[in-house]
């Protein structure tokens, strides 16, 4: 299942990877910033090529793999990285949604657009619930998934060790007939 690609916004486009975004990619996710409250460290140049080729085998949604989009400005610069992907049995109709944008392109409501055209889809697509999992002191996140009308469904403390420290987690969801 996929979107009808590319997705367009009023200031953004949404669509398949292709081999041309490895710099914007690697810039994004070797960026000690952009990283802070993800679960890896900042890529090496071959770990964004091995990120690069899942995100370009990414375009149509799997049980096995999410859909990835890159997120251009509609001038073609690349600003982010959007994805939906199961985390649950697909018999739950439930996706989880990301998001990482270049930090140079934060705080001006680019993830929140992208995330709303990801999450419009998945709904028109015949999903039940799209839900988002963030660090809880990712302060920035948490406000893109409560502008997108997500409840937050609940706080869970010090449930991993990430990065040498215990980090507790937020859960923010949205259901088909509340998007509606």
């Amino acid at each position: 299942m996929q979107p009808d690609w590319p997705i367009q916004t009023e200031r953004l486009v949404l669509r398949p990877y292709e081999e041309r975004d490895f710099a914007g990619l690697h810039e994004l996710y070797s960026n000690p910033e952009v990283v802070r409250w993800l679960y890896n460290e900042p890529n090496t140049p071959e770990e964004s090529r091995t990120k690069l080729a899942r995100k370009i085998a990414g375009s149509t949604l799997t049980e096995e793999g999410g859909l990835a989009a890159a997120v251009d400005l509609r001038a073609g610069t690349y600003v982010g990285d959007a994805v939906i992907f199961y985390s649950e049995p697909a018999e739950h109709r439930s996706l989880e949604l990301g998001f990482s944008f270049l930090p140079a392109y934060q705080g001006r409501g680019y993830a929140t657009e992208a995330a709303r055209a990801l999450v419009d889809w998945a709904f028109g697509a015949g999903f039940h619930r799209v839900y988002g999992r963030l660090e809880a002191r990712n302060t920035a996140s948490a406000r893109v998934l409560e502008k997108l009308g997500m409840r937050r469904e609940a706080l869970l403390v010090e449930n991993e060790w990430v990065k040498g420290e215990w980090q507790s987690e937020l859960v923010y969801a949205i259901l088909d007939r509340e998007w509606r």
